[in-house]
Parts: structure tokens; C-alpha cells; sequence
């Protein structure tokens, strides 16, 4: 979220154990739902649960899943996730952004750290927070292609997107990723010197990238400084162009962070950015997909998260609706991160408390349905409940929320100072 809450500050004169012990007061005592019994997981996993029926897929058919936003209890809900939906045998995980909190430690790590005696300063957690949710997120999918995104938490000082394009270099530049641009742009990447007499280096991938599996093409949009910059506009420009002349290309799916402007959830969106460059650019962006569907009839639809809930529809406005037929669009910012007010009233197509992911699946002509799946708490896996006792599990389900325990959020420390005004950039 680009507003963040940073009026509570811990008093510094507590020493790292009584903070400890205070963050383990709270999430193991604080409240009368803390303190209701869990699961009963004597056996150290989740129940046995009766097996989903899963549909099988029609010849040429395929699935994808989808979801963002996973700070806080991410390192309890992602895994959660990855056992789940192997019952649709996706062929890829996308995950659009915002991977840990930055401005304060995420509970999952504070609480795996306090467990054992610890106590995790900021200096330690900004070490380890990356690498925490690349052992701890990914990891958790095994061999499936895991794409990553970036969102705005990855900008908050002391990190940045350089930080963020070097440490995941390796997935912005996974083979799907890299033979791509290398067919786009065959000139290739240029090597940057970082001094003077120094060896010089690959540049770190980019943040927007694409890629073509079967006949969808997938496109990631940076706008985790609020915006679109210039440079992104006319990569998507082209990528599009080349999508109108591309018979094997049925349909786009475009991901990005925050949502475009003028949708349901404009409150918290391009839309209400203070940053100047926000809502033309994100207009342009929803006036070019809009055209090159219109034009081409090829579907597109649009992914985003940001916002800590599940919405369908999100385009259906009257602002939208008066530019002629909306874009199909959904919020799935489920991941684990402290969950949201909805902007709308709750439905099946509006959805608040809720952890859990978008299955997209495909058909031989590309068009794509999707379905939103919950993830409960008796859905952790064996594996992640040996790591984070089932009294954070059950606070990372029953509190978690803006809506039950609007003050969930904040029982850990904070690390970052508050932001400077944002920059398109």
C-alpha cells in the first residue's frame, strides 16, 4: 500500500528481549480470539480433508494461477498456496507484488525468530527478508515456474528497485523470460561498468517483461512507483503491436501491481496517486489494451493486487463504462498480507477476509476463465506448521484483518522512515 500507517511507534527504551516477550504476549494472549483454541493438529499437520473434485480439462486447455500481495503471514499462506493448487496442475505461479512489509518486520519472521529466543532488529530483518521469501515463498513450489512481479513495498528506502532487479535476477531472467526479449530485442543486453578500470556487468533484467506460453501472452506492468515511465508505455506499444500481428496469440493477460484508475477500488489505485504522472499514464495504459482488444478481438484481461482483497469486475464503472465496453479485471491481493475493507458490498465476486489465489484457465482458442480459490487455515501444510506453531497460524487467520483487529497490523517493530513524496521513476 502506497499510505502507510507509521504513528506507532515502539518506545525505544525497550530492550530486543521485552520486545520479545511483548510480541509473543500479544500474538499468543492479546485477545480472546487469540486464545481460542486452534485446529487440533496433534499429529503435527492439517486434517484430512475430503479431495476437491477438480474438472478435467478439455483437450488443448491448460491453468495458471495468480495472486499478490503476501507480507505479514505470507511465509504461512504461500505455502499454503503451493500444496493447494497442485490438485489443478498449473503450469506457472505469478505473483504480482509487494513480497514483504519493509517499513516494519512482517509478523511470520518476527514470530519464527521470537520462538527460539530471538529477537528480529530491523538491521537483521532488512538482511534477511528477501532471501526469507525467496526460502520460504518459493521455495514451496518446487519446480514450477515461479514469475515475480514488483510492488510497492519493494521501493521502501532502504530498498529500491536496482536492490530488487538484482536480487531476483535469476527469476526476471528465467529462460521464459530471457529467450523472449532476445527474440523482441535480438541486439541483446548491454553490459554496465560499475567503476572506472572495474569489470563490467549484465544489467540487472528489467521489471516489465512478456511471454508467449501457447497462445496467451503474458505481460507484467511496473507501476510500483505509482506510475508508468515513458521508456515501459513504449516496450508495451510495441509488445502489442507485434501481438496484432501475431495469429498464434489468442489473448493477452496483463499483470501489474496497483490497479488502473476509475475502478471500483479507485480509493486505493493509480487513480489517487499524489504523483502527477499516475492517473494520465494509467489512462493510457487502460485506453491501449481497451484498442487492442476492440481492434484485434482478441480478449484481454487484467490482474492486480494492492489492494488486500478479492474483487471481480473491477472496471464496471460508470467513469469506464461511458468509454465503452470495460476491461475485464479483478483484485486478488490474497496472499497474506493484513486484509482489507472491501470498497463494495461483500459477494461472491467481492470478497474480504480471505486468503487464496485465481486459477486462469485456459482454452485452445485462449479465451480464459477464471475462479477464485480460499485458502483456509486447516490448508497449511505439515511442513509449514513444524516451522511457525499452529497459535501464529490460527492469528495469521482469525486476526490478521483491518476488518476484525484493525490494530493486527502493527505489533511489530517499524524500520523504515517515513517516505519522501513518490517520484515517477
Amino acid at each position: 500500500m502506497s499510505r502507510i500507517r507509521r504513528n506507532e511507534q515502539l518506545a525505544p527504551c525497550l530492550t530486543a528481549r521485552m520486545l520479545t516477550l511483548l510480541f509473543l504476549s500479544i500474538l499468543l494472549g492479546g485477545s480472546s480470539a487469540a486464545q481460542s483454541a486452534p485446529l487440533d493438529h496433534a499429529a503435527g499437520g492439517a486434517p484430512d480433508k475430503p479431495a476437491v473434485a477438480v474438472p478435467p480439462l478439455p483437450e488443448g486447455s491448460w491453468r495458471f494461477i495468480v495472486s499478490g500481495d503476501s507480507r505479514n503471514c505470507g511465509d504461512v499462506v504461500m505455502p499454503a498456496i503451493a500444496a493447494h493448487s497442485a490438485q489443478f496442475a498449473p503450469s506457472f505461479y505469478w505473483h504480482l507484488g509487494d513480497l514483504r512489509a519493509i517499513y516494519k518486520v512482517d509478523e511470520d519472521m518476527a514470530f519464527a525468530a521470537a520462538v527460539n529466543g530471538d529477537f528480529l532488529s530491523c538491521s537483521l530483518y532488512l538482511q534477511r527478508v528477501w532471501p526469507d521469501f525467496i526460502e520460504h515463498q518459493i521455495a514451496p513450489f518446487g519446480n514450477l515456474p515461479f514469475y515475480v512481479g514488483i510492488g510497492n513495498h519493494e521501493m521502501i528506502t532502504p530498498k529500491d528497485k536496482l536492490q530488487f532487479r538484482r536480487q531476483f535476477a535469476a527469476w526476471l531472467d528465467q529462460p521464459t523470460l530471457h529467450d523472449q526479449r532476445a527474440q523482441d530485442e535480438p541486439v541483446g543486453q548491454k553490459p554496465v561498468a560499475q567503476k572506472k578500470d572495474a569489470p563490467a556487468e549484465p544489467e540487472a533484467p528489467p521489471t516489465y517483461f512478456h511471454w508467449i506460453q501457447k497462445n496467451v501472452d503474458f505481460i507484467y506492468l511496473d507501476n510500483a512507483a505509482d506510475c508508468f515511465v515513458a521508456a515501459e508505455l513504449d516496450w508495451l506499444k510495441r509488445v502489442l503491436k507485434r501481438d496484432a500481428g501475431n495469429t498464434g496469440v489468442k489473448s493477452v493477460v496483463v499483470g501489474m501491481h496497483e490497479s488502473l484508475p476509475a475502478s471500483l477500488a479507485n480509493v486505493h489505485s493509480m487513480g489517487d496517486s499524489g504523483v502527477p504522472e499516475a492517473r494520465p499514464s494509467g489512462e493510457r495504459v487502460y485506453e491501449m489494451l481497451r484498442t487492442f482488444r476492440d481492434q484485434n478481438h482478441k480478449p484481454v484481461y487484467v490482474l492486480s493486487s494492492h489492494s488486500h482483497f478479492y474483487l471481480e469486475n473491477i472496471f464496471e464503472t460508470e467513469t469506464l463504462q461511458k468509454k465503452g465496453n470495460p476491461l475485464a479485471g479483478w483484485i486478488v491481493g490474497t496472499g497474506g498480507a493484513e486484509r482489507y475493507k472491501l470498497p463494495v458490498p461483500p459477494s461472491a465476486k467481492a470478497r474480504k477476509d480471505v486468503y487464496g489465489y485465481l486459477v486462469g484457465t485456459v482454452d485452445a482458442e485462449g479465451t480464459i476463465q477464471f475462479a477464485f480459490q480460499e485458502i483456509q487455515e486447516a490448508d497449511v501444510p505439515p511442513t509449514t506448521r513444524r516451522d511457525y506453531p499452529a497459535a501464529l497460524v490460527h492469528w495469521c487467520f482469525a486476526h490478521n484483518s483491518q476488518n476484525t483487529d484493525p490494530s493486527a497490523g502493527e505489533i511489530t517493530p517499524h524500520c523504515a522512515p517515513p517516505p519522501p513524496p513518490p517520484k515517477c521513476e
